[in-house]
C-alpha cells in the first residue's frame, strides 16, 4: 500500500515536471510574441492612464465648471439662457456637445429636458409639439441611479407623450417609473398618473390594479388617502 501512494506521488511529480518544462518550452519558443505582448499590455495601460490624466479628468473639471451659469438660468426660469446660454457663458446643449461623456455632461441632458419640457408647456409659437419631442430626447437619454431624479426623468416623458396625445406610451412609462424604484413618493404618484391615463384609454382593470397597488403598498401616502374613490370608479365600470 506504501509503495504504491510512493508510485502515485512520483507520478504526480513526474506529471508536474513535464508540465513546467512544457511551459519553458512554450516561452522559450514563443518569447518574442510574449515579448510584444507584455509591451503591447503596458502601452495600453499608458494610453488609459494618459487618457485620464490629460483628457477624461481636466475635461470633467471643465464641464463643472461651465454647468454652473446655466444652472443659475435654470434656477431663475430662463429657460432659453439654461439652454443656449449667452455672451460666453454656456448653456446645457453646448456643455452636451463639448463634454457629453462626463458627468456634468450627462446632467445637463437632464436639465436640458426639462427645459424643453417647461418651454413646451409656455410656448404660444407652435413650437409646442418640437420642444417636447426634444424633451423626450434629451431625458431619454439622461443616465442615472438615482432613486428620485432617474424615476422623475421618465415620468416627465410620459407627461411629454401624453401631450402629444400618446396615452398609451404615457402610461407605459408611468408604470415604469412607478417599478424603477420603490419610492413612497414618486411611485404613488406615478401609480395614480398611470391609473387616470389607462381610465382614458378604456383599460379600466390596470387603471384598477394600478390604484389598488397604491392602496396596498403605499396607503400613508397622499395618493393613497383619496385612493378609495377611483377603485371604487373603476370596479363599477367594470360591473364589480
Amino acid at each position: 500500500m506504501a509503495k504504491k501512494e510512493i508510485d502515485n506521488t512520483e507520478e504526480s511529480f513526474a506529471n508536474v515536471e513535464e508540465a513546467i518544462g512544457k511551459t519553458e518550452q512554450f516561452v522559450e519558443n514563443n518569447k518574442n510574441i510574449l515579448s510584444y505582448s507584455v509591451l503591447g499590455l503596458f502601452a495600453i495601460v499608458l494610453l488609459i492612464m494618459g487618457y485620464n490624466k490629460y483628457i477624461r479628468i481636466p475635461n470633467q473639471e471643465e464641464a463643472y465648471s461651465s454647468i454652473w451659469h446655466a444652472e443659475q438660468y435654470f434656477d431663475n426660469d430662463n429657460f432659453n439662457f439654461a439652454l443656449n446660454g449667452i455672451d460666453d457663458k454656456p448653456g446645457f446643449l453646448e456643455i452636451i456637445d463639448n463634454y457629453g461623456s462626463t458627468p456634468s455632461g450627462n446632467l445637463a441632458r437632464y436639465y436640458a429636458g426639462i427645459c424643453y419640457f417647461k418651454m413646451a408647456q409656455a410656448d404660444t409659437s407652435g413650437m409646442k409639439e418640437e420642444y417636447f419631442e426634444d424633451a423626450i430626447n434629451y431625458l431619454g437619454d439622461f443616465e442615472s441611479e438615482d432613486v428620485n431624479v432617474k424615476p422623475m426623468s421618465i415620468g416627465v416623458i410620459g407627461d411629454c407623450e401624453m401631450e402629444l396625445g400618446n396615452q398609451k406610451e404615457a402610461a407605459e412609462k408611468y408604470m415604469e417609473a412607478a417599478h424603477l424604484q420603490d419610492n413612497n413618493f414618486i411611485s404613488p404618484m406615478m401609480l395614480k398618473k398611470a391609473g387616470m391615463t389607462y381610465h382614458i384609454l378604456g383599460e379600466h382593470q390596470k387603471a384598477l390594479d394600478a390604484f389598488n397597488e397604491i392602496k396596498e403598498k403605499y396607503y400613508r401616502s397622499a395618493e393613497g388617502n383619496e385612493i378609495k374613490k377611483y377603485i371604487a370608479r373603476e370596479e363599477a365600470l367594470l360591473g364589480r
